[in-house]
C-alpha cells in the first residue's frame, strides 16, 4: 500500500510544526572545544529576529539573500530567518572559485549576504562582484550577526505579529532556495527549488528510507549545507526529532564522532573510503602485529558480509574467522572511531564501491545508498534497512516516478523536481520535457525487484579507439579502494585504453616506502619507486574489472583536486574537462610513452 503523501506546505510552516514540542537539546556545535546544546525555542527566536532584521534592512518577499559560510548553527539560523522573512536563500560554498562566486552574486541579484568570517567576506570582495549589504558571523561590530539580530529583536518586540505576517504571504509553490550547480564547464546554473520541493522531499525521504531514526538519537552533520544533500537533511532531522550535532570541519570528523557517538550520519563515498584508509593507515604506522591484524580483520569482515549478502551464507570456517576478527579487532575499531552506536549510514552524490559497503557491514554498520541531484531537491531513490540491495541505489521515495529512456537515461517526475533554471529557459527546456520528466543525465536500469542501478553519467561514458564503451565512475570507485589513493580520475576517450590521474595519500606512502620526511609532494611524484608502487597498486585494484576497463598507465599528481583550484565542484564532483585541460601535456606524454614507463606530473 502506497504511503500517504505529505500535504503541501511552506518551509516556515514545517519548521514551526517540527518545533512545536519543547526540545532543550536540538542542535549541538563545539564552543570553546566542547559541544554545547541549543534549544528549539532559542533557534526559532533567533530565526525570527533575523527575519525581522532582513525586512527592516529594506528587503521584500522574494528578494535574494546569499549565505556564504561553513556549517554552523548561525548558518541554520540565517537560513530559517531568510525563509521566514519570505526571501530566497542563495547558498554559496565559502571557498568556491572566485569567478563562480562573482557570477552567482551578480546573477542571483542578492541584496544581502551573510558571511561566516571577515576572511570569507574578503574572499567575496576578491571575486570582483559588487557586494550588497553584508552581515558577518562572530563579528562584534555593527556589521556583526549579533548586532543584526539585536535590531531584529527590537523590531519583533515592538511588532510581535510580523514573523507570522511575513509567512502568511507565502505559498508552497513559491521559490525558497536558489542553489547554483556548477557542472563541468561554463557558468553555474541557478536551480530554482520551491518550498514544496524541499518540504516534500524531506518528509518523503524520512518516511521511506529513514524510518528507523528515533527521536533523541544523535545525528552528525559533516557535509556542507551549501550542497542540497545536507541542506534538505536539516529539515528532515527537525522532523525526526533527533539531537543534531554539527561538524565544523571534515578534518575534525574523527574527534566529533568520538565525542557524539551518533546513531546516523549522511555522507559521501569519499569520506567512507577515507575512514577505512585511516583505520588501515594507523595500523600500518603502528607496525608489528597490529599492521597485520587490522587488515586481516577488515578483510575477514568484508568476506563474511559478502558471503551473507550475496553468497547464501558463510562457511563454518569463515564464520569462525569472522567471530575471532570481531572480538579481537572490529568491535574495538568501532569504539575507537566513535561508531559503536551507529545504526546506519546514508551515502549519496557518487558511486559507492560494494567492497566499501561490505567492509562497513562486516563491522556491523549498513550503508544505505540513495540517488538524486540538485535539480531534484535532491532525493529520487533511497534504500531501507529492510530493503537494502547493495550495488543499487534504492527504490523511488513515495510520490516520485522514475523510468528508463530508450537510450538508458534515467528520467524522473514528481513534486521533487525543480521549477527550472533561473533566467535560463534554454537550459531548462534541455533537461525538463513538456510532460514534466526531468532527464538526469545518468545511465541506469531498474531490476526485477524495482531497485535502480546507476551505471554512469551519460556525458562521462566514453569510447576508446578500439570501440569499447568505458564508464569511468565504476573504475574510479575500484581504484579508490586503495588506502594509498586519495583521488583518481579515469581518462581515455578516443585513446587505445583507459588510464588514470592519481592523487596519492602521501602520508601513508611516506610510511610504506620510507620516503624522506621533508620531501615535497612535487619531488615525490617524480620518483620512480613512487610511480611504480602506485601503478602496481592501481593495477591490482582494477584486476577484477573487464580487460578493457583495467588501468595500464597512470599519472601521479602531487596534490589533490580541490574546490579552490576549480577542479572540484562544491558537491565534490571532479570537473573532468578542467582537469583534462590542466594536465593535457602529462596526458599526451602518458599515451605517447613506452608502456613500461608510467608517467608523473
Amino acid at each position: 500500500m502506497m504511503p500517504e503523501l505529505p500535504e503541501k506546505e511552506t518551509l516556515p510552516h514545517l519548521i514551526r510544526r517540527a518545533l512545536v514540542q519543547p526540545r532543550d537539546e536540538m542542535l549541538f556545535e563545539r564552543v570553546s572545544g566542547e559541544f554545547a546544546p541549543v534549544s528549539g525555542a532559542k533557534l526559532l527566536e533567533r530565526a525570527e529576529n533575523v527575519a525581522c532584521a532582513i525586512r527592516d534592512a529594506g528587503l521584500n518577499a522574494g528578494d535574494r539573500v546569499a549565505l556564504v559560510a561553513h556549517d554552523c548553527i548561525d548558518w541554520i539560523v540565517c537560513d530559517f530567518g531568510t525563509l521566514i522573512s519570505g526571501c530566497v536563500v542563495v547558498p554559496i560554498y565559502p571557498t568556491q572559485a572566485l569567478d563562480h562566486t562573482a557570477y552567482i552574486l551578480r546573477h542571483s541579484g542578492a541584496k544581502l549576504v551573510f558571511a561566516d568570517s571577515d576572511a570569507t567576506l574578503q574572499h567575496l570582495r576578491d571575486s570582483g562582484a559588487e557586494l550588497p549589504q553584508a552581515v558577518v558571523f562572530g563579528s562584534n561590530g555593527a556589521q556583526g550577526l549579533a548586532s543584526f539580530e539585536g535590531r531584529g529583536s527590537a523590531v519583533r518586540a515592538a511588532h510581535p505579529e510580523l514573523p507570522g505576517a511575513y509567512e502568511a504571504t507565502l505559498v508552497p509553490g513559491d521559490l525558497a532556495v536558489l542553489i547554483y550547480t556548477s557542472g563541468t564547464t561554463g557558468n553555474p546554473k541557478g536551480v530554482m527549488l520551491s518550498h514544496d520541493n524541499l518540504a516534500f522531499n524531506a518528509q518523503s525521504t524520512l518516511g521511506w528510507g529513514l524510518d528507523d531514526v528515533r527521536p533523541g538519537d544523535f545525528a552528525l552533520s559533516v557535509l556542507p549545507y551549501s550542497h542540497i544533500y545536507e541542506h534538505t537533511f536539516i529539515y528532515l532531522y527537525l522532523l525526526a526529532g533527533v539531537r543534531y550535532a554539527i561538524c565544523h570541519d571534515p578534518n575534525a570528523l574523527l574527534a566529533d564522532l568520538q565525542t557524539i557517538r551518533p546513531a546516523m550520519m549522511t555522507s559521501v563515498p569519499r569520506i567512507f573510503d577515507r575512514v577505512l584508509a585511516g583505520i588501515k593507515g594507523k595500523a600500518l604506522k603502528a607496525g608489528g602485529l597490529q599492521a597485520k591484524l587490522v587488515p586481516w580483520a577488515l578483510k575477514a569482515g568484508r568476506e563474511y558480509a559478502y558471503a551473507k549478502t550475496f553468497g547464501g551464507g558463510a562457511t563454518p570456517l569463515l564464520a569462525l574467522e569472522y567471530r575471532i576478527a570481531k572480538r579481537l579487532v572490529l568491535t574495538k575499531v568501532l569504539h575507537a572511531l566513535g561508531l559503536d552506536r551507529m545504526r546506519l549510514l546514508t551515502s549519496g552524490s557518487a558511486a559507492l564501491h560494494v567492497d566499501t559497503a561490505m567492509t562497513f557491514l562486516g563491522m556491523g554498520i549498513p550503508i544505505m545508498q540513495g540517488y538524486g541531484m540538485t535539480e531534484t531537491s535532491p532525493v529520487i531513490t533511497a534504500s531501507r534497512i529492510d530493503e537494502n540491495e547493495y550495488g543499487a541505489v534504492g527504490k523511488p521515495i513515495p510520490g516520485v516516478e522514475i523510468r528508463i529512456a530508450e537510450d538508458g537515461e534515467v528520467l524522473t517526475r514528481g513534486r521533487h523536481v525543480m521549477q527550472g533554471y533561473y533566467l535560463d529557459p534554454q537550459a531548462t527546456a534541455a533537461i525538463l520535457d513538456p510532460d514534466g520528466w526531468l532527464h538526469t543525465g545518468d545511465v541506469g536500469e531498474i531490476d526485477a525487484r524495482g531497485f535502480l542501478r546507476i551505471t554512469d553519467r551519460k556525458r562521462e561514458v566514453f569510447k576508446t579507439d578500439t570501440g569499447k564503451w568505458v564508464a569511468p565512475g565504476r573504475i574510479e570507485a575500484a581504484i579508490k579502494r586503495s588506502i594509498y589513493v586519495a583521488q583518481a580520475m579515469v581518462i581515455g576517450s578516443g585513446r587505445p585504453f583507459p588510464a588514470a590521474l592519481v592523487c596519492p595519500n602521501w602520508d601513508l606512502l611516506r610510511v610504506k616506502l620510507e620516503l624522506p620526511a621533508g620531501a615535497a609532494p612535487e619531488e615525490l611524484a617524480a620518483r620512480g619507486d613512487v610511480v611504480d608502487f602506485v601503478t602496481a597498486d592501481v593495477r591490482q585494484q582494477t584486476n577484477d574489472l573487464a580487460t578493457y576497463e583495467q588501468i595500464r598507465r597512470i599519472v601521479v599528481l602531487p596534490r589533490e583536486f580541490s574546490v579552490e583550484s576549480g577542479e572540484l565542484s562544491p558537491a565534490m564532483k571532479i570537473k573532468r574537462r578542467v582537469v583534462e585541460n590542466r594536465y593535457a601535456g602529462e596526458i599526451d606524454r602518458l599515451y605517447g610513452a613506452d608502456e613500461r614507463a608510467p608517467s608523473h606530473a
